[in-house]
């Protein structure tokens, strides 16, 4: 039986979706809360319920180092380029200086992992420059703790930074919103100082990672009241978060007036989650996915926190839905993981019954002095924009598989031409999705002339621990200069599958020093983005 979908009425929208999958084959190791096979997990519910005939589905290619340092200094990416299990006892020093060992362990193939993330975010955000999509999706991303020179919260390469930058060739401003549980501190101090970026991060604060994110953090110099946080409390509801969460970003909406819309959907907010304090059900996460892109805005939709995974992949695939114009039935239909999402095998993730320490006088107080911070905006700042310099990724946005055409048609193709491909509507018999949608074809198999078979178009967190690891204070002092974030986490392999939702004490997560190895992720020539 098909799953079912329920459609959402005035969405013409076109989407893209990336998926690389090498992801799942990389393991930050043993007993880390960070499992990369939560993007595999939530792509095969996408895939089984049907979202690919929906929505162009791209492998992005991955991100080269040149690219990485139009944020990341050169000499901390030429650092996650070289180092590996194998030698990085030659790197003691440096481990030191960049904050990589513990939260942000060193495993086989972390650049390869980093270069995945940080290329889907970043084709995302320059096929929506280019209108080639109003929505782009790439849950593999949205590693926001990332610094200029510092890993951090599981996050090596700041692919959020990356794309906003990308995003900045083409529009006067960009908004970025953060639902993840912790503070998005390495976008908000990226752009700490610039009135063309706009951060809003609604996050728990006070004795939690990273320890950012006050509320009379609001960005200084030009970016001064262009930095707005929500500080919240434990035990959240959908209520709650939605009666603080629209009136700020439709105020935000009103007075910013951004170009274009990052959304990064860290699940650590929902309700049960192994390094979350929040209470959000999953259509209470999803609402906000929702009223976001109720503003009509060019997208980009990225991953982020989320370490029960079972519910990580639940949230992902239903916000997939919702930015593809359906609403996903509540039976989870067969696929890879199904076993994981027993004993119920239903979509919904629920709220618990755990106390609500935000009352609704805090919530008030605090709303009202952030709407008093958006106000002191006074209007959209004006920006004088020149000509967009030509870079690499340009030509590959005109023609990405102009290479197809001089394959000689009895040679196979590469899989990156293959996944590119989408099912255009129409494609399929009835014997292959009759009863979907209602479409029936009454066409006579007899008569070819009547069949039209479309070709398709072708597409190509010191979280372990409850307290913060980095800069605990009231204030976030450490503003950026010249506007930029930092690194985005990392990656891993050979995850095995019965290790994807194990309990792990927090005690345990801290000093690991090796990793066990696994499999390398493949490399292609990334995509280059010059913000010049």
């Amino acid at each position: 039986m098909a799953p079912e979908l329920t459609p959402i009425e005035g969405d013409p929208k076109k989407r893209c979706y990336f998926f690389d999958s090498d992801v799942s084959g990389f393991h930050y190791g043993p007993g880390h809360p960070m499992k990369p096979t939560r993007i595999r997990m939530c792509h095969s519910l996408v895939m089984n319920y049907g979202l690919y005939k929906r929505m162009e589905i791209f492998r992005a290619k991955p991100a080269t180092k040149r690219e990485m340092t139009q944020f990341h200094s050169d000499e901390y990416v030429e650092f996650l380029s070289r180092i590996t299990p194998v030698n990085m006892n030659s790197y003691i020093k440096e481990q030191h200086k960049y904050n990589v060992g513990d939260d942000c362990p060193v495993f086989d193939g972390l650049f390869d992992y980093c270069s995945i993330s940080a290329g889907g975010s970043m084709e995302g955000a320059a096929r929506l420059s280019r209108d080639k999509c109003d929505i782009a999706i790439n849950w593999a991303g949205g590693l926001h703790h990332a610094k200029k020179s510092e890993a951090s919260g599981f996050c090596y390469v700041n692919d959020i930074v990356l794309g906003v930058l990308e995003l900045l060739r083409y529009h006067q401003r960009v908004l970025y919103v953060d639902i993840d549980v912790h503070h998005g501190d390495g976008v908000e101090e990226a752009f700490y100082t610039t009135d063309r970026v706009m951060t809003c991060s609604f996050h728990k604060y006070g004795e939690f990672f990273p320890g950012t994110g006050e509320l009379r953090d609001t960005g200084i110099g030009k970016g001064k009241n262009f930095a707005l946080n929500f500080p919240l409390r434990d035990g959240i509801t959908d209520e709650s978060y939605k009666s603080v969460f629209e009136p700020v970003i439709r105020q935000v909406m009103e007075t910013y007036d951004p170009g274009a819309v990052v959304l990064q959907c860290g699940t650590d907010s929902l309700s049960g989650d192994k390094l979350g304090c929040l209470n959000l059900s999953m259509r209470g996460h999803a609402n906000c996915v929702r009223f976001v892109k109720s503003f009509n805005k060019p997208l980009l939709m990225l991953g982020g926190g989320g370490y029960t995974m079972r519910n990580v992949s639940r949230a992902w695939a239903f916000e997939t839905g919702l930015a593809t114009g359906v609403e996903l039935g509540p039976e989870i239909p067969m696929n890879e993981y199904y076993e994981y999402f027993g004993p119920d095998y239903q979509l919904d993730v629920k709220s618990s019954n755990m106390e609500d320490m935000n009352t609704p006088g805090y919530l008030e107080r605090v709303k009202n002095i952030v709407m008093q911070n958006i106000r002191l905006v006074g209007g959209p700042p004006s920006v004088q924009m020149t000509d967009i310099p030509r870079v690499p990724i340009d030509a590959m946005m005109e023609d990405a598989n102009e290479d197809e055409d001089l394959i000689p048609p009895d040679e196979r193709r590469h899989p990156r031409l293959l996944d590119t491909r989408r099912q255009a509507d129409g494609e399929l018999s009835d014997s292959d999705d009759e009863g979907e949608g209602g479409r029936r074809n009454h066409a006579s198999h007899r008569d070819a002339d009547n069949l039209a078979h479309s070709t398709g178009r072708r597409a190509a967190v010191g979280i372990m621990s409850a307290g913060s690891t980095h800069g605990i204070g009231t204030s976030m002092a450490t503003a950026v200069t010249g506007g930029t974030p930092t690194p985005v986490a990392g990656s891993s392999n050979n995850q095995s599958d019965m290790d994807v939702d194990e309990e792990t004490p927090l005690a345990q997560m801290v000093g690991r020093k090796k990793k066990k190895p696994g499999r390398k992720s493949s490399t292609g020539a990334p995509m280059a983005v010059d913000t010049s």
